[in-house]
């Protein structure tokens, strides 16, 4: 019986790697900014859009936008901003960056516009990877709180549920491209934070936490009269550890540059085909 089980796995893994197929490609998005976005919010965008490109050459994709609206109140009157984020049902992920991106910026009758090329390595899509539901809450830890728009000094929470026992990371990238890891906290010795399947959590909140254990509690700040942050809700049913970080600030969350943070998830994912990933894109007005 030990050696027919052991000559079935041998017999699975092949066609499992073959349905996890990973390319390298190349691409290029051109951004049109709207309002005053910045450059750095420009190049994020157009960062996004080639991404995206690099997932169309490789397997195809179908790309959707959606739009969200921002009100602003400039030398005293009150402005629309309408701001496009794209979203897509592809037939494939993005791993891991090769390279820096590279950037063209320019601006024709005052409109800033960014060119970003990027390389890197796409994975095929497949049934394995977990899914699970992740929400941004704002100054409230019940789901009707959900919300992504922020002001300087409100409440941050995360809603989280999975179908199966687990390990969650979560990591917030600012504009100077700082990857700070919220989950697991700082008091966490193990670098993993395990959840039990079907369980709902509130993360950031000592309330909230389970048995009341001690949980980091985040309030949101913003410099610029708005900032456009990402929300990454990293899950496995495999274990993992998260990245190597420091303490830069002990007023501030452990951090890495991104491109440290971008290495680490890529090597995570190349190795796990059940690990899933959801980024939620956040925006701070001051």
């Amino acid at each position: 019986m030990k050696r027919l089980v052991l000559l079935i796995s041998w017999l699975i893994i092949p066609f499992c790697l073959h349905a996890q197929k990973v390319v390298k490609e190349c691409a290029s998005f051109t951004y049109y900014a709207e309002g005053n976005e910045s450059p750095n919010q420009a190049k994020q965008k157009a960062l996004e859009g080639a991404r995206l490109q690099v997932i169309a050459n490789a397997f195809g994709t179908v790309i959707s936008q959606s739009t969200t609206s921002s009100d602003r109140v400039e030398n005293g009157q009150e402005k629309n901003y309408f701001f496009q984020l794209s979203d897509s049902e592809v037939k494939g992920e993005w791993v891991e960056d090769v390279g820096e991106p590279q950037y063209q910026v320019e601006y024709a009758q005052e409109m800033l516009i960014v060119t970003c090329k990027v390389c890197g390595r796409v994975r095929e899509l497949s049934n394995t990877a977990t899914d699970f539901e992740a929400t941004v809450l704002k100054n409230g830890t019940e789901q009707r709180f959900a919300d992504t728009s922020f002001h300087n000094g409100d409440d941050i929470y995360l809603w989280f549920r999975s179908p199966v026992d687990g390990y969650v990371a979560v990591y917030l990238i600012d504009e100077q491209m700082t990857a700070y890891c919220l989950l697991p906290y700082m008091d966490n010795a193990t670098g993993q934070h395990a959840v039990k399947h079907n369980e709902e959590y509130v993360f950031f909140s000592t309330q909230k936490s389970k048995n009341r254990a001690p949980a980091d509690e985040y309030t949101m700040t913003c410099e610029n009269d708005l900032e456009q942050n990402r929300i990454y809700v990293i899950f496995s049913p495999v274990p993992f550890t998260k990245a190597l970080d420091n303490q830069a600030d002990e007023k501030l969350p452990r951090q890495l540059p991104y491109d440290e943070f971008n290495k680490w998830l890529g090597k995570c994912r190349r190795h796990d085909a059940k690990m899933g990933v959801k980024v939620m894109h956040i925006e701070i007005k001051k």
